[in-house]
C-alpha cells in the first residue's frame, strides 16, 4: 500500500514538473517569436527608408 502511494505521489509530482518545464519552453518560444517579429519589422522599416532615401538623392 505504501509503495503504491509513493508511486502515485511521484507521478503527480512528475506531472507538476513536466507542466512547469513545458510552460517554460512555451514561454521562451513566445519571447523568441516576439523578438523575431520585432527584428523583422525593424529590418523592413530600415530597408524601406534606405530605398526611399536613395530614390530621392539619385
Amino acid at each position: 500500500m505504501g509503495r503504491i502511494l509513493l508511486i502515485a505521489a511521484l507521478v503527480i509530482v512528475g506531472f507538476f514538473v513536466l507542466g512547469s518545464v513545458i510552460g517554460l519552453i512555451f514561454g521562451a518560444l513566445k519571447w523568441l517569436l516576439i523578438i523575431g517579429a520585432l527584428a523583422l519589422i525593424v529590418s523592413v522599416v530600415l530597408k524601406l527608408t534606405r530605398s526611399g532615401r536613395s530614390d530621392h538623392y539619385a
